[in-house]
């Protein structure tokens, strides 16, 4: 698979990015496909953007997921080999106020990436779902055969959406699909509306920083160094069909393994900036979780899979990255 295109949507986004410029620095050729929404700073979207169009095997398209003939015309002309769909529209929060973003983007354009493949001879459709399909289970740590049938924000519900989705297609056409629930992916080049680079603006800028439930949660904060390395593995692996019969599907876990406190996270940023932070405790928000946490033992057996990046060290470079990017 390795000499033929691989597609990469979201190729703009944080997680996209670092997937991108890992399979090109392989030697793979990668279209990277993004529509550079405003959700957060385009800015910051056109700069990993620079990056990626420096190597020689990067195409870029400027497509909406969905936008069904351009999306349809996009695999008629390439065949990709293998799809990494990190494309959708995130956020908890913010698929309370704007509903229909959720579902143009990740229902409207996820059949759009499932119809391209199944009609273009895609070896293997890797996609993005999201620990917020766990709900409010109490159970811990989160295993993948946990039910996940009760989502408690419309993102998450748009997640569970697309496995079921993926699974369809799978049975029906035997595509092959693998989905990824990610747990709090941080570092470099990361996301402007995650707590950590939220919580890093504030310090810096002496505001207040927002510590919901009274700044009792906890998160699986997973590196995005030990993402990409298993994301790159894994497109190699498409999953086969069962012995009886069953399709080629299955979903991992991607996460670190062991949740962190958001204290702590306070203290480390604090650390590595060299500030002190001026919390504001609030109730918790509406669709919030008190607590993730990863039981990756799937992913560990099938891709060796193995957390390297202590909390301590992801954030020390995140703000490395943080300081050079802006100046401070």
């Amino acid at each position: 698979m390795s000499d033929r295109t691989i597609l990469v949507t979201g190729a703009a986004g944080f997680i996209g990015f670092h997937v991108a410029r890992a399979l090109l620095g392989e030697g793979r050729r990668v279209v990277g496909l993004d529509n550079l929404n405003a959700y957060y700073d385009p800015s910051l979207k056109e700069a990993r953007l620079g990056i990626l169009r420096a190597h020689e095997g990067f195409e870029f398209l400027r497509t909406d997921l969905a936008d069904r003939a351009a999306i349809s015309e996009a695999f008629s002309r390439h065949g990709f080999a293998a799809v990494i769909h990190l494309a959708a529209q995130a956020g908890v929060r913010h698929s309370i106020d704007y509903p229909h973003a959720y579902s143009d983007a990740n229902l409207e354009g996820f059949i759009n990436i499932l119809e391209g493949c199944r009609r273009n001879d895609c070896g293997h459709l890797l996609y993005a779902s999201s620990s917020s399909v766990y709900g409010a289970n109490t159970k811990l740590p989160f295993a993948v055969g946990d039910r996940t049938d009760h989502p408690v924000s419309l993102y998450a519900a748009t997640k569970k959406a697309n496995e079921l989705m993926a699974y369809s297609y799978s049975h029906l056409y035997r595509l092959p699909v693998t989905g990824l629930r990610f747990f709090t992916i941080y570092g470099p080049w990361g996301r402007p509306d995650m707590a950590y680079f939220l919580f890093a603006n504030a310090i810096v800028e002496g505001k207040p920083i927002k510590l919901f439930n009274h700044g009792n949660m906890r998160r699986d904060f997973t590196y995005i160094d030990d993402v990409t390395r298993v994301v790159s593995r894994l497109v190699d692996q498409a999953p086969q069909e069962g012995a009886d019969g069953s399709p080629p599907a299955r979903i991992y876990n991607v996460g670190n393994n062991h949740p962190e406190e958001l204290s702590r996270l306070v203290a480390l940023l604090e650390k590595e900036l060299g500030r002190t932070a001026v919390r504001d405790m609030l109730p918790m928000q509406p669709g919030d979780v008190t607590e993730t946490y990863a039981d990756v033992g799937d992913l560990m057996r099938d891709a060796g899979f193995r957390p390297q990046t202590p909390i301590e060290e992801g954030i020390r470079r995140f703000v490395s990255w943080y300081r050079e990017y802006y100046g401070i």
